[in-house]
């Protein structure tokens, strides 16, 4: 049995280049304020066709597989935005959901949607209330007038 065989390939798999390359660039778009957010997501969005639920949670799993951070209880906005920029690689895009709990504990919260089905979360989808979404087609309900259009 050769190296080759044992080893899996570098790039391939859960943890491939492109999946941590997502991860990496949703640590730093989480930073930005909500509607420049908004904005460089819908740019993403433009032009890929929507993610069907399978499609999604396969993401998702890799994401969470791949890194602690956005794995954890309070990653929900890298978690997303890695999970929308990873299937937007393969030319697809969940619905990008920023929003609040609207059941206790009321507290803000991000998370992705396909096929009109919440991909991955414990809540139920009417505990969740949407503010921002960002679609396949780069807007989305909620999209557009987020409050801080013009700073940021």
């Amino acid at each position: 049995m050769t190296t080759e065989m044992t080893m899996p390939r570098r790039g391939a798999g859960a943890g491939g280049l492109r999946l941590r390359t997502a991860i990496a660039a949703a640590f730093v778009l989480a930073r930005l304020k909500p509607g420049r957010l908004r904005r460089v997501l819908a740019g993403c969005a433009r032009g890929a066709r929507p993610a069907s639920y399978a499609e999604t949670l396969e993401v998702l799993e890799a994401v969470v597989t791949t890194s602690r951070r956005c794995a954890g209880r309070y990653g929900c906005l890298p978690r997303s935005v890695a999970v929308a920029l990873a299937c937007r690689m393969s030319g697809v895009w969940p619905d990008w959901c920023a929003g609040v709990r609207a059941a206790p504990p009321f507290s803000p919260h991000a998370w992705v949607q396909a096929g009109g089905r919440t991909v991955g979360e414990q809540a139920e989808p009417a505990d969740l209330r949407p503010l921002m979404v960002v679609t396949a087609d780069g807007g989305g309900p909620g999209g557009h007038g987020s409050g801080d259009e013009g700073r940021g």
